[in-house]
C-alpha cells in the first residue's frame, strides 16, 4: 500500500513489543513455538524483525500472551476512554486522524491500520488492507481463535473461506461470523481490498491454533 504524504510509516518494532511481552509472560521461544505448533526459529525470526507474522500467526501469538493488539501496534495500552481526558463529545482525544493512526505491515500482503484511539476491553478494530495476492496465511492453512469478526468492503473484492464454504465479497457487502470456526482472507480481485474489520471476544480464549 501506498504511503500518503501525512500518513504514519507502517511501525517496524512489532517483533522487539513481541518478544517483550513474551520475556513479561516469562515463557521461552522454545515454549511458545511449541504451544502454538511454530518452529522457534520461526519466533526468533519475528522477535528479530527478520520475519513478518502473518495474521493467523500474530493472533495466535497475542492471544497466548494474553496482550491486546494496541500494545502490539501502538507499543502500549492507551488511556481508556472513560479516562479524566474523555470529557465530551469536543474532545479531540476520541478523534482518530488519518494522520495519526498506527500500521502494521503483516506478512502476505496484509496492512492493519488501527481505528480507535482508546482501546476498549475485548475489540479490535481495524482498516484492513489486502494487496493484490495478499491473504490471512500465506501458506492456504486456516486459523481460529474465539470470538466473532464483523467485516464491510469498501474496495476491491475479498474472498473468505469459512469451513469448507467459500464467500465473495464486493465493495458494500458485509459479513459476520463465529472466529472459531476456521477461515482464511485474501484478495480474489486485481485491486487492493480495503475493509473495515471488528473482532470481538478474541481475548476470551488464550489459544488461537491454526
Amino acid at each position: 500500500m501506498q504511503q500518503t504524504k501525512g500518513e504514519p510509516e507502517p511501525l517496524d518494532g512489532i517483533g522487539h513489543r513481541l518478544r517483550e511481552e513474551r520475556v513479561r509472560a516469562g515463557i521461552s521461544q522454545r515454549e511458545l513455538a511449541r504451544r502454538l505448533g511454530l518452529s522457534a526459529s520461526l519466533i526468533s525470526q519475528l522477535e528479530s524483525g527478520q520475519s513478518r507474522p502473518s495474521v493467523g500467526t500474530l493472533y495466535s501469538i497475542v492471544t497466548e500472551l494474553g496482550v491486546s493488539l494496541d500494545r502490539v501496534i501502538k507499543g502500549g495500552d492507551p488511556p481508556d476512554a472513560a479516562g479524566p481526558d474523555a470529557g465530551g463529545p469536543d474532545d479531540h482525544s476520541l478523534v482518530a486522524h488519518p494522520g495519526g493512526r498506527a500500521a502494521i505491515e503483516l506478512d502476505s500482503g496484509v496492512r492493519w491500520e488501527e481505528l480507535s484511539v482508546h482501546r476498549e476491553e475485548g475489540i479490535d478494530f481495524l482498516l484492513a488492507t489486502y494487496e493484490v495476492g495478499g491473504a490471512s496465511t500465506p501458506d492456504r492453512s486456516l486459523m481460529r481463535h474465539h470470538g466473532r469478526e464483523y467485516g464491510y468492503v469498501m474496495s476491491g473484492r475479498l474472498g473468505i473461506q469459512i469451513g469448507f464454504q467459500e464467500y465473495e465479497l464486493d465493495p458494500g457487502d458485509s459479513i459476520a461470523f463465529d472466529s472459531t470456526i476456521p477461515h482464511r482472507l485474501f484478495n480474489k480481485g486485481d485491486v487492493p481490498v480495503h475493509a473495515i474489520w471488528f473482532v470481538v471476544g478474541r481475548q476470551a480464549d488464550r489459544r488461537s491454533p491454526e
